[in-house]
């Protein structure tokens, strides 16, 4: 089931990222922030759905593989651990996607070095304080950070998800490249300025301008 599970997203996170790569390609905007809010809600479902699937069954599941009771008491230590990670474990896998379709490549990778080598630090002590449950909580702890660092990015304004913190609906194009109040050879205008809003209110209309 996990497999099955792991399959699954993965296969989304490849579809994902070739339809947000094709839509962002050709400055659609909403499209990408449609599909970005669409997989993040069926990455969280099937995290949340397969998280309460194994806490209820994962105990049962393992008698399938052994009957060693010593075995089996192993087993049930990680049952929390992992019920619990598996959203995280959706969401980080669709972060990945996401990243990948919009090209955010540097970004994807110093997060991953970055959560991996606190993880290692980690993973270095606990076993030896924890046990087998400190094994367990680094690896949650991993995936933990790269669902944060995912939504740390979306966050940002001033990445390459800019377009998420803005109508996309229409174009805005404001005085800024020389300063409100100057005209574009940088002279001083005599009345106050401000942004230029295109489109009827309540309607779709975008205009895209090549400048």
């Amino acid at each position: 089931m996990v497999k099955a599970k792991t399959f699954w997203v993965l296969f989304h996170c490849v579809s994902v990222k070739a339809l947000i790569a094709s839509s962002f390609s050709k400055g659609d905007y909403q499209s990408v922030k449609d599909i970005t809010d669409y997989v993040l809600k069926i990455g969280l479902f099937t995290g949340v759905f397969l998280s309460a699937v194994l806490g209820v069954s994962f105990g049962s599941l393992a008698t399938v593989f052994t009957k060693d009771a010593e075995v089996l008491e192993i087993v049930r230590t990680g049952v929390l651990f992992v019920s619990a990670s598996q959203p995280l474990n959706a969401l980080a896998f669709i972060f990945d996607g996401l990243h990948y379709g919009v090209s955010d490549f540097p970004y994807a990778a110093y997060s991953m070095m970055i959560s991996g080598a606190i993880c290692s630090t980690f993973l270095l002590y606990a076993p030896s304080i924890l046990g087998l449950p400190g094994v367990w909580l680094g690896l949650t702890l991993f995936m933990g950070l790269r669902t944060v660092a995912g939504f740390a990015r979306l966050l940002s304004k001033n990445g390459p998800w800019w377009f998420l913190h803005r109508d996309c609906q229409r174009t805005e194009v404001s005085m800024e490249s020389n300063g409100k109040g100057v005209s574009i050879d940088g002279v001083l205008l005599p009345f106050e300025a401000g942004e230029i809003d295109f489109g009827e209110p309540g309607t779709n209309v975008a205009i895209l301008l090549a400048l």
